[in-house]
């Protein structure tokens, strides 16, 4: 199931990037029923530069999608193999091909409209086609490279082609309807009435589009009209827990009898769903009701994201007014190429998530599949009383920033230098206890001023270079390498958190760069240990050199998408509403 959401996922999801906002009663959002748990569309037309540099990006990725489809087929090989063939085969039609010339060969129209929407919880992915002959030739080429030919079914007078998966109990069914290809994932044994909803031959009573749900949440979360998705939790969540929902049983189904294979536990004992999940389901979403995302800014230098987490109201008020003292939290400048903060204030933490703890201990959990969570949340609830202890307790967040990133020559550290402030309301005390476990820290003579102090020589040398430690009114901070003490006291001066406020992140893209490479270093380091331990028959050696190549593909992915990049940033935030997270990446 996973596997073939993903094949849909890679060769449309570019499409999304199209248009779904036009009230032509045939447009791919005429079809999602208003009551849909989630959809993804877009209600504008993308200019044509903008497209050009996000399929640049997406061009960039391929080959390590084409690796990981691959490796995903390998994975099922045994369990399915034919779902895996099939998987090989639209990886091969993908391989060296560019998102467009994938689009012209198959017949899909970079300028229509797409929408990916639910049937209950079964995916359906509606696009419109600039060429139906193409996107049948295109079928006919993955016929071919499945070795054999997709089944013909007919539903009326509307046929379409399936491919049933035993081992998930879904199918996945493609078809050209009108001037529209319709793909979507469904029960093995889906029942006719939802085959035509999937198909479209039947209407839903009121549509997405007719009730305008994108288009509001566009307008109030301020997301533009190219790409906008929504997942409704109080739709998703009990419906699965209702047992009503007929992909969620085909799953859970072929699961039952997978595991009544191995133990010899009965199919029907395990489809039972007591009554108390869907109220409990329904419980966990009211916590979280929706996620939604969106663009808020596309351009061909500016790629900016929103998204949205709307929680319970006693969620929200507990953190939306809340200021995190974190100095270089709430900083509008950037001053390094990499700076992370976080807020972690574990006083105001300790006190919600003790009361979250106590709500479930007075009202359990009564659905089987959730009892779990009854003990996860009674261990919450004791190490949160622990978490009173200082230090721990009086944390208020934590700051790294990196001036400087070199990845170590073979298996060597990385040298960097840069600077880490903690965020606590008793910083005397945090360095007193510091001091207890390290001795030579006792020397140290700090002030609340923010003057740097260097740090003894027999701690420096830990780090190879110069190092200093420094004291604010609510914070700690350590500077590491030369020329880092004259940072480290503004380090401690910088503007602390905004309402709400509880993440910052820069990178800049060359960062990233040396980031990839070290991960290429010790991925490379782990892989020539791997193969000094292991043996060399031959069909080891084949997988090793079909492993090494999906994983040098990735890097190479990384690697070129990491030199578009400018810069990276990040911000995260809770309002009224919610928590919100949003991210502008500039590209060069």
């Amino acid at each position: 199931m996973r596997s073939t959401t993903r094949i849909l996922a890679l060769a449309f999801g570019g499409l999304l990037l199209a248009a779904c906002g036009n009230k032509d009663k045939d447009a791919p959002l005429a079809y999602a029923p208003a009551d849909t748990p989630y959809v993804v569309a877009n209600l504008d037309v993308l200019d044509d530069d903008t497209r050009a540099a996000l399929f640049a990006q997406a061009d960039a990725q391929m080959p390590a999608e084409v690796a990981q489809l691959r490796a995903a087929a390998d994975e099922m090989a045994a369990k399915d193999p034919d779902t895996a063939n099939l998987i090989r085969a639209f990886a091969k039609e993908l391989d060296g091909k560019t998102v467009e010339t994938f689009a012209q060969n198959t017949g899909l129209d970079l300028k229509g409209y797409s929408a990916l929407y639910g049937l209950g919880l079964a995916p359906v992915l509606r696009f419109e086609l600039s060429d139906t002959d193409a996107f049948e030739a295109f079928i006919g080429r993955l016929e071919d490279a499945y070795g054999k030919k997709l089944e013909v079914a007919t539903v009326g007078k509307q046929s379409y082609r399936r491919h049933v998966s035993p081992t998930s109990g879904t199918e996945l069914i493609l078809a050209v309807v009108g001037k529209q290809a319709v793909a979507a994932i469904l029960p093995a044994d889906a029942a006719e009435p939802l085959l035509r909803q999937a198909l479209g031959l039947d209407r839903p009573a009121k549509s997405v589009q007719e009730d305008g749900r994108l288009a509001d949440l566009a307008k109030a979360k301020g997301y533009e009209n190219w790409a906008v998705g929504e997942l409704d939790l109080t739709r998703a969540l009990p419906l699965a827990a209702s047992g009503k929902d007929p992909l969620f049983n085909a799953l859970l189904k072929a699961r039952a009898q997978a595991e009544s294979a191995k133990t010899g536990e009965p199919v029907a004992n395990q489809l039972q769903i007591p009554p108390s999940c869907q109220a409990d389901a329904a419980r966990i979403a009211n916590r979280v009701p929706e996620m939604s995302f969106g663009y808020t800014r596309l351009d061909p230098k500016h790629q900016d994201m929103r998204w949205d987490l709307a929680l319970a109201s006693d969620i929200s008020q507990a953190f939306s007014g809340l200021k995190v003292d974190l100095p270089g939290l709430g900083a509008t400048q950037v001053s390094s190429p990499f700076e992370f903060f976080l807020g972690l204030p574990v006083a105001q933490m300790r006190a919600f998530w003790t009361a979250q703890a106590d709500a479930v201990a007075a009202k359990p959990f009564s659905c089987p599949a959730l009892t779990d969570l009854n003990d996860s949340f009674a261990k919450l609830g004791a190490s949160m009383q622990k978490a009173a202890i200082p230090p721990f307790g009086d944390l208020l967040g934590v700051g790294l920033s990196l001036d400087s990133f070199a990845p170590g020559k073979g298996n060597a550290m990385p040298k960097f230098t840069g600077r880490l402030v903690l965020g606590t309301s008793n910083p005397a005390g945090l360095l007193a206890m510091g001091q207890m476990m390290t001795p030579a820290l006792a020397q140290l003579k700090l002030t609340s001023g923010g003057q740097p102090v260097a740090l003894p020589s027999n701690l420096a040398t830990m780090f190879g270079q110069p190092a200093w430690i420094a004291m604010g009114p609510k914070s700690l901070g350590l500077g590491v390498g030369a020329g880092e003490d004259a940072k480290l006291g503004d380090a401690l001066k910088a503007p602390t958190g905004d309402a709400g406020q509880m993440l910052r992140m820069h990178l800049s893209g060359q960062m990233y760069l040396d980031w990839v490479t070290l991960m290429q270093q010790k991925a490379d380091s782990l892989t020539a240990a791997a193969a000094a331990l292991g043996k060399n028959e031959p069909d080891d050696q084949t997988d090793k050199a079909a492993s090494e190549a999906r994983t040098k593909a990735q890097f190479d992915a990384m690697r070129a998408q990491a030199a578009r990049i400018q810069s990276l940033e990040a911000e995260a935030h809770v309002d009224s509403s919610g928590l919100v997270v949003t991210s502008q990446t500039t590209l060069k």
